[in-house]
């Protein structure tokens, strides 16, 4: 039995293990079931599973050869890049081995996920190269589908850490392109992690803009991130593409009340999504503008 499977979707379903247990069993007999293996009777077992969506024999599929089990870890890297929780996206690649992954879409999920982790911290450079070749030069040869363009963005990332800004600009163009190109496409309710994606090239590409000081393109794709968060329900990039909206009307020098609004909102977002970090640099960057604006 893979009580990991079991574990898996109980986190990614995000149900504690009071909710999940309750009018079932005690807390210890589920804690022991997760933690030391002891295996509850198959009554109880039956409807903890049933109650995650999934039944006593999906628990003995092997987790790393279970397609299902590999997109749930990768799913749920797909958030920790989101939120910035680098430690864990670090922990979780390592649950799957690429050589047994036999699905191309997956695929290229891993090594894009591993490619822009290593390119958002420093990684090295030939290591971040190899990742998104697996894509660009393998997996997605004609650049088809949208993992060629998170590519471009790691690799906008790496040239950017690296300073140099020619190479970093023309990823971060073609990137704008796919996402002008893409601007009015629309995709089923269920496909969360499409929205996500499209979420993370316009932030990083809206970033680099600020860098550039090209003010009116990243305005134009903070607007439509967050027109995108709202239409989809998603919290995660919020904050961040706050902060960069409070960056240029820092910039541009708008008045105190707008960026005190932006900022507001920044730290609210970030406080509902527990992002620790992006509390962090709005409470750093209203006091540099207070500091600054006396």
């Amino acid at each position: 039995m893979d009580i990991n499977i079991f574990i898996e979707r109980r986190k990614s379903l995000k149900i504690s293990q009071v909710k999940l247990c309750k009018g079932i069993c005690t807390q210890s007999t589920l804690s022991k079931f997760e933690n030391n293996g002891r295996i509850p009777s198959l009554a109880i077992l039956s409807k903890l599973c049933e109650r995650l969506g999934l039944s006593v024999d999906d628990l003995y599929r092997n987790s790393i050869e279970s397609t299902t089990h590999m997109k749930m870890v990768l799913d749920r890297v797909e958030s920790e890049l989101m939120m910035e929780s680098y430690s864990q996206v670090s922990q979780s690649l390592t649950e799957i081995k690429i050589d047994e992954i036999n699905n191309d879409a997956l695929k290229m999920q891993y090594y894009y996920q591993k490619g822009l982790y290593l390119a958002l911290t420093k990684g090295k450079p030939e290591d971040v190269f190899f990742d998104f070749a697996q894509i660009l030069d393998d997996l997605d040869e004609r650049h088809q589908s949208i993992f060629s363009y998170l590519s471009y963005i790691g690799l906008g990332k790496l040239y950017q850490n690296l300073k140099r800004d020619t190479q970093a600009k023309f990823f971060f163009g073609k990137v704008e392109d796919y996402i002008d190109v893409h601007k009015d496409e629309t995709f089923q309710k269920s496909g969360v992690n499409v929205y996500l994606r499209i979420l993370t090239l316009v932030f990083y590409t809206a970033e680099f803009l600020i860098k550039q000081h090209e003010f009116k393109k990243s305005r134009d794709l903070i607007k439509r991130g967050i027109k995108l968060c709202s239409e989809q329900h998603i919290t995660y990039y919020l904050p961040r593409l706050k902060l960069l909206a409070a960056e240029i009307a820092i910039y541009e020098e708008e008045s105190y009340e707008t960026i005190d609004n932006l900022l507001s909102e920044a730290l609210a977002f970030a406080k509902i999504n527990q992002n620790e970090k992006v509390e962090l640099r709005v409470n750093a960057l209203r006091e540099k503008y207070n500091r600054e604006n006396q």
